[in-house]
C-alpha cells in the first residue's frame, strides 16, 4: 500500500508552474516543445531574438531553429537567466519524442523544455543499497544525497549510451561489472526550480552492485559514497537528505522490491 509520506513526494513531482507560462513552439512542428513566461518572451523579442508572438503562444521563428536556440540560450546567459553553462546539447522534442532540434543545457528550464535522465539504484550484493551525495559545488541540490548514478541524456546519445557514460563518470563503474542491470520503469517530474520550470522524464535503472566493485567518483560532481542498510535509507529518506527526484525513485524501488 502507497504511504502517505510516498504519495507527498508524488504531489511535490507534479507541480503547475509558480508563474502562469505560454506555450512554446517551432515554426516547424506544431505542437508545443516547452513553456515560457510571457514576460521573459517579450523580453527576449524586444532584444531582437527569434522569438514571437502567435495566437498559440511564442514561436522560435527561423528556418534554422538550431541557431535560433543558440543564440536564445547565449542571451539568457549573458542576462544571468542560465543555469551553469556545459557546453552539451540537449534534444528539443515535439509532444511525439520526435527531436526537432537541439539546445544548450543551461537553457532548458527558463524555456520549459523536456529533458530525458537515466538513474541506477544500486542495490549492494552484501546488503543495502548505494547512494552517492552531490558535490557541494553542484549548481542544482548541492550536497545533498542522491542514487548510485543520475544524469541527462545528451542529444546524440542513446539510453543505452547514457547509462553506460554516466555510471563511469560518476561511479567509476562499467554496466559489465553490474548484475542483472534492468530498466525498471519512467518517472517524470514536473515541478518549478529557480530558473523556470523543469519536466524531466526518467529512466530508472536497478542493478546489483559486486561486493568487489565499490563505486568512484571520476568527475568531480560526486562528494562521497556510501552504501545504507535499508532502515538507515528510509530513516534519511524522511529526513530530506535526498532531492526530491532520487528521493521518489528510491521509495518506489523499496517499495516494489519489498526490500523495505
Amino acid at each position: 500500500m502507497m504511504t502517505a509520506w510516498l504519495q507527498e513526494l508524488k504531489t511535490r513531482a507534479d507541480q503547475a508552474p509558480a508563474v502562469a507560462r505560454d506555450p512554446l513552439h517551432i515554426e516547424s512542428s506544431e505542437s508545443a516543445i516547452g513553456s515560457v513566461e510571457p514576460l521573459l518572451a517579450t523580453r527576449m523579442a524586444a532584444a531582437g531574438l527569434p522569438i514571437e508572438a502567435t495566437p498559440a503562444g511564442w514561436c522560435v521563428a527561423g528556418a534554422a531553429p538550431n541557431a535560433a536556440f543558440a543564440s536564445i540560450a547565449e542571451w539568457l546567459r549573458v542576462q544571468g537567466l542560465a543555469s551553469a553553462w556545459r557546453d552539451e546539447l540537449l534534444s528539443v522534442n515535439d509532444v511525439s519524442g520526435a527531436s526537432v532540434a537541439v539546445i544548450e543545457r543551461a537553457a532548458v528550464r527558463p524555456l520549459g523544455i523536456a529533458t530525458h535522465a537515466v538513474h541506477l539504484v544500486g542495490w549492494a550484493e552484501q546488503g543495502g543499497v548505494w547512494v552517492q551525495q552531490r558535490a557541494l559545488d553542484k549548481s542544482t541540490d548541492p550536497g545533498q544525497w542522491d542514487t548510485l548514478m543520475g544524469g541527462l541524456m545528451s542529444a546524440d546519445e542513446t539510453l543505452d549510451v547514457t547509462l553506460a557514460r554516466e555510471t563511469w563518470e560518476e561511479a567509476g563503474l562499467h554496466v559489465e561489472q553490474l548484475r542483472e542491470l534492468t530498466p525498471r520503469r519512467r518517472l517524470t517530474v514536473r515541478r518549478p526550480v529557480s530558473n523556470g520550470y523543469m519536466i524531466e522524464h526518467i529512466h530508472v535503472f536497478e542493478a546489483v552492485v559486486p561486493a568487489g566493485a565499490a563505486p568512484l567518483n571520476q568527475d568531480g560532481e560526486v562528494a562521497a559514497f556510501e552504501r545504507l542498510g535499508i532502515d538507515a535509507l528510509q530513516d534519511r529518506l524522511r529526513a530530506g537528505a535526498f532531492t526530491l527526484e532520487a528521493a521518489l525513485i528510491l521509495a518506489e524501488s523499496l517499495a516494489l522490491s519489498k526490500r523495505g
